[in-house]
């Protein structure tokens, strides 16, 4: 039974007032541990001892600070598969998939190391010789950094790395459902000799908590990801103290497939992009859109090749796929399932909990795939964060552009086809942040990652991930 301690200033600290969460193993229902609860003097203590930290931390060159993050990311891999095992556990995603998750956080570090070193300033000439105005970029001070249970520890990776490579101090909030394995990454950066205070973790509701975090005065930048609904309460709460605030919240992504389209390509790619992580993923294909000419064809290879995925529990067996995190978000699935039977969709597979003894414990779900759909359908215009698609066959590229564009998220899209011109209007004409063009991973650490409408604003990774830790400041010089 684990017994998970938070991280304040430097140190493995309980819970002051003695509050515990229970931890669940969505692939068994039973609990394997606790974890400290944050009470409001502690956070109160982790952000003063942030800011404390902060005027150490931003005083460091970017080389500095880069050394002792390439050491966070060599602790962060030895733990790899320990933390991975304890991923599976409390969040029931395969452990292949989990312990790639730590190792490529790992990598996260790095890149944001390296990226802290290429931060530059500007110099600009003015209308007389003895002026010049120079542009200098300087850390914000302490971050929030509050993340989703489904990455519990890549998505902290990105806030982190980001914040510290930038001179910034972090107090992290991390997920009621999946704490055991973003505060196991934090103590990577313990181990690797990160002076007291720079690096925080807490635990306790994201409304009480959390709001407490954010609300905080000394804090002055918020970085969120979660649903849409929760970040637009943390842009309320950094509105009364006008913080700096990045939010990337849910989505409702469309695939569009071509009749041009590389078919084998465009099913692999959507069967995975639909239910890897078992559709628990913000960048989830939740709708197809199939060109008329192949649309028959399409469903019927989408659906032998869904058949394919093993489903179980990740920690005893080699699976694709394992539960949903909690009895909850399966609710939530069958309900968008329901919803779309009663509005005349079929079922062409999945669409039930899996038969058999080994699923008797555990918040499992098939794959599903639902054709003759229409977007008066929840799974049609709604974030279902589980494991079903809806497919409807298409026309034209103004007509698929349409239905693409029709929901308030705007997250990711993909397209296949083998046609420039198509890709070129259809890329263009999306309303999201983010595009994949006969692929399905948008994610990438060297490029920006932004959401738009309600999937929200700001930028994780790439080059512009760092800026947004970052204050710009001129200076007017006469010489």
């Amino acid at each position: 039974m684990i017994k998970q301690l938070m991280i304040i200033n430097g140190e493995l600290v309980d819970s002051s007032e003695g509050r515990y969460i229970e931890v669940i193993n969505p692939a068994t229902e039973e609990k394997i541990g606790e974890v400290a609860v944050a009470s409001p003097f502690q956070v109160d203590e982790a952000v003063k001892m942030a800011a404390e930290a902060f005027k150490e931390w931003s005083e460091k060159s970017p080389f500095e600070r880069a050394q002792l993050m390439e050491k966070a990311a060599l602790e962060v891999e030895k733990k790899a598969e320990e933390i991975g095992r304890i991923m599976t556990a409390e969040e029931g995603k395969p452990l292949k998939e989990a312990v790639g998750e730590v190792k490529g956080s790992a990598e996260v570090l790095r890149y944001f190391a390296e990226a802290g070193k290429r931060v530059f300033g500007e110099i600009i000439p003015l209308n007389k010789n003895n002026l010049s105005s120079i542009v200098v970029r300087q850390p914000i001070g302490v971050v929030a950094a509050i993340t989703p249970w489904n990455y519990p520890v890549q998505l902290l990776s990105w806030k982190v790395g980001a914040a510290l490579a930038a001179g910034c101090t972090v107090v992290a909030k991390v997920p009621s459902e999946t704490p055991f394995s973003p505060l196991m990454f934090l103590e990577c950066f313990m181990r690797a000799g990160f002076p007291k205070g720079v690096v925080n973790g807490i635990a306790g509701a994201g409304s009480v908590v959390g709001k407490e975090l954010v609300l905080h005065p000394l804090v002055r930048k918020v970085s969120f990801t979660g649903s849409t609904e929760a970040g637009k309460k943390i842009m309320s709460y950094c509105a009364e103290g006008v913080k700096r605030v990045t939010l990337e919240l849910g989505g409702q992504c469309p695939l569009i497939v071509f009749g041009d389209a590389d078919l084998e390509k465009a099913v692999k790619g959507g069967v995975r992009r639909s239910f890897r992580n078992m559709g628990q993923v913000c960048n989830a294909v939740n709708r197809i859109y199939v060109e008329n000419s192949i649309f028959e064809k399409y469903v019927a290879m989408f659906v032998e090749e869904t058949k394919k995925l093993k489903i179980g529990n990740g920690l005893v067996e080699d699976v694709d796929l394992g539960p949903m995190v909690s009895l909850h978000a399966l609710e939530g699935v069958k309900a968008h399932v329901e919803d779309a039977l009663a509005k005349g969709a079929r079922v062409v597979v999945g669409g039930k909990k899996p038969e058999g003894e080994k699923y008797h414990k555990g918040y499992y779900f098939e794959p599903t795939v639902i054709i003759d759909v229409h977007h008066d359908m929840l799974v049609m215009k709604e974030e279902t964060f589980g494991p079903v698609v809806g497919i409807m066959p298409f026309e034209s590229i103004d007509q698929v552009l349409n239905w693409a564009n029709s929901t308030r998220y705007g997250l990711a899209a993909y397209v296949y086809t083998s046609s420039l011109n198509q890709a070129r209007q259809v890329c263009m004409g999306l309303e999201c942040g983010n595009v994949g063009l006969n692929n399905v991973d948008v994610a990438t650490i060297y490029a920006p990652y932004t959401g738009w409408k309600e999937s929200g604003f700001g930028t994780d990774l790439g080059p512009e991930g760092i800026l947004s830790y970052l204050e710009t400041k001129h200076i007017k010089v006469e010489f």
